[in-house]
């Protein structure tokens, strides 16, 4: 098991690569604890879960809603929630994001921690303290910035992941190596069997090397003042995509981060040699097929996206 802390003006949180779900309870502040999770997420792994009420929600994006929240709100009320209980988010990108968002806003804030289920939560939607829902439209657009007390990175549960899924983790892991680290990236090109086979012990260092990167420009920048958006690359035309053509997410960032690479390349930032290289990657990891997509209403959407600017 591998630890980081990040520290920074928006509280410290705890990141457990390599721990198991079986043993979160050691992590667990009391007994007041109230678990979220999904509809799928507990299918595979209530068993597991130690013995605190569950509140499940559905899957994917759309029920990462204001609605979702209030539910969430009214069964809070429902189990007598106070200031001294504890939220244990248990999933993926979406549970992750909705956890920290009604625990941060419940009774003004409550601690909170995650079980990361995922590769993509794991590498990012559960490090660096964002939390969010969209709204109308709008992709993340009602948030907050707050750290989760910890974050446990079990990384056998990688191994039940549906093909699509966990796949889509590894436009994240593209994006730390493209933006931080040229060793992460050649460590991904060159172990691809690695990948097909999902073995734990390359899965586990791929997710310490990101959550690594991730912490470092977290910890520079918590509340998104300018430097952490770095970590944009390919989300700001990503998200239009993803809203536009219903596409995974990691499939949505891969192309947007190959349009963000041509146009750095027209721009004499990029070279030709390094976007073939992202490019090819990102191929090699199916995350991207030559599909020409409707570039005029893509531009519509863009300018819903949060991100712009």
């Amino acid at each position: 098991m591998q630890e980081y802390i990040i520290k920074s003006e928006i509280g410290s949180s705890r990141i457990l690569v390599g721990e198991s779900l079986g043993n979160v309870k050691k992590y667990l502040p009391h007994n007041r604890v109230i678990i979220i999770t999904d509809e799928n997420v507990s299918s595979l792994f209530k068993d597991k879960f130690p013995g605190f009420p569950v509140i499940t929600i559905g899957t994917g994006e759309k029920s990462k809603t204001i609605d979702t929240v209030s539910e969430i709100t009214d069964e809070f009320i429902r189990l007598g929630v106070d200031r001294g209980s504890f939220i244990l988010g248990i999933g993926g990108g979406v549970v992750c994001d909705i956890t920290g968002f009604a625990a941060s806003i419940f009774m003004r804030g409550l601690s909170f921690g995650y079980v990361s289920t995922t590769l993509l939560s794991q590498v990012d939607a559960s490090v660096g303290g964002k939390t969010g829902v969209n709204y109308r439209g709008y992709k993340n657009m009602l948030g907050s910035f707050r750290q989760p007390e910890f974050v446990l990175c079990d990384t056998d549960m990688l191994k039940t992941l549906p093909e699509q899924d966990y796949r889509s983790g590894f436009a994240e892991v593209v994006k730390h190596g493209v933006i931080k680290d040229r060793e992460l990236f050649n460590y991904l090109s060159n172990h691809l069997d690695e990948i097909e086979n999902r073995e734990i012990s390359f899965l586990t260092k791929v997710v310490s090397n990101s959550i690594k990167i991730k912490a470092g420009v977290v910890r520079k920048d918590p509340t998104e003042q300018g430097y952490r958006r770095i970590l944009n690359f390919g989300h700001t035309f990503g998200h239009a995509i993803e809203s536009v053509f219903g596409l995974t997410h990691g499939e949505s960032v891969s192309l947007g981060m190959i349009i963000a690479s041509d146009i750095s390349v027209k721009n004499g930032l990029l070279n030709k040699k390094e976007a073939g290289q992202i490019k090819k990657l990102l191929s090699d990891l199916n995350l991207i097929d030559q599909t020409k997509h409707d570039y005029a209403r893509l531009a519509s959407v863009i300018g819903k996206d949060k991100k712009k600017g």
